[in-house]
């Protein structure tokens, strides 16, 4: 009686083998660069909050001068002030914003800048003053 002999060949082996390696070939390239898309997203997302924070912050400053409302609104008088409408008062570390005079009621565009790389994105605020 022949005994009968389970397992994988050697040539089995290498074609699995050579698979992995073109699936991991083509897949690695995708996740070694998403560091530069996670960074704009992270950019645009901090510039979209100062954004909405500003119409908000807008809303408010309407209505405290139409007499609808009592609530208090922030003073921003240049967007270097913007980030104080962010929850805890200002950008998360790393980030700046560029210097620009805002007239009440006035819209301006503004940059948010990474300090360590650079990067930018623009973003707009409503001035709002007493």
């Amino acid at each position: 009686m022949k005994k009968q002999q389970s397992g994988f060949t050697l040539i089995e082996l290498i074609a699995v083998l050579v698979i992995l390696g073109i699936l991991a070939a083509t897949a690695v390239p995708k996740f070694i660069d998403l560091s530069g898309e996670a960074r704009t997203a992270t950019n645009s997302g901090i510039a979209s909050n100062i954004e909405s924070s500003s119409s908000l912050n807008h809303a408010v400053d309407i209505s405290v001068e139409a007499g609808i409302s009592t609530d208090s609104f922030t003073t921003v008088d240049n967007c270097s002030d913007a980030p104080s409408l962010l929850q805890g008062n200002a950008l998360p570390a790393g980030y700046t914003v560029a210097a620009a005079a805002v007239a009440d009621k006035a819209t301006v565009t503004c940059t948010l800048t990474h300090t360590a790389t650079s990067t930018t994105q623009t973003f707009n605020v409503i001035g709002a003053a007493p």
